[in-house]
């Protein structure tokens, strides 16, 4: 395997920069499917039937919450792949995992939020709106949910084999990934619960 000294860690090989395309059009393919579900739910957003509509359900204080947790989240893998980058693997690990209690803090949210939806007769059987909604938060939660397993057992592969091209290519992409999770809840917060909220 050549080593290409000049460029960063995680695109140091021709694999690993063959990885970093394949993970962008990936990504792409992620997007059509939020913007398929965005679309359904701006759709359906008004067809309450005689179930609850957004002003009812929705709390600000669980979303702020969820918001910021993730927002930080964002921050703390972006400090990892720096971390990486300039070779401090302790500190990388350090910011990695916040960034992966932070991710399971907002899962602890979302599901408490669901909970909450529950109890306020908001199903996915209660309405149209209700049905996409619950479809599109959870179709985010399970991504996050995802990364969270993908994000661990990266950190145990640099816990045992330390910063390697292969092991820096995968922290990286893994932090595109978590990135593309935070814009997705950007487009959620303004356009599904601030929109709702009003």
């Amino acid at each position: 395997m050549k080593i290409d000294s000049t460029q960063p860690l995680e695109y140091s090989t021709e694999q690993n920069r063959l990885n970093i395309l394949g993970f962008w059009i990936f990504l792409g393919a992620e997007i059509m499917l939020f913007a398929t579900l965005f679309t359904s739910y701006f759709v359906y957003e008004n067809r309450t039937g005689s179930g609850p509509g957004g002003a009812d359900i929705f709390e600000i204080t669980p979303v702020l919450i969820e918001t910021i947790l993730l927002l930080t989240s964002s921050f703390t893998i972006g400090l990892a792949i720096h971390a990486m980058r300039i070779q401090r693997t302790k500190a990388m690990l350090g910011f990695f995992a916040i960034t992966l209690v932070l991710g399971a803090a907002f899962l602890g949210v979302e599901i408490y939020e669901f909970i909450h939806y529950y109890h306020v007769g908001a199903t996915l059987q209660t309405s149209a709106f209700t049905g996409i909604l619950l479809t599109t938060l959870g179709t985010h939660g399970a991504h996050v949910m995802f990364g969270l397993f993908w994000g661990i057992f990266i950190f145990i592969q640099i816990k045992k084999q330390g910063l390697t091209p292969q092991t820096a290519n995968k922290s990286f992409i893994f932090s595109l990934y978590w990135h593309f999770l935070d814009v997705m809840w950007i487009f959620i917060f303004s356009f599904i619960y601030l929109k709702g909220m009003m």
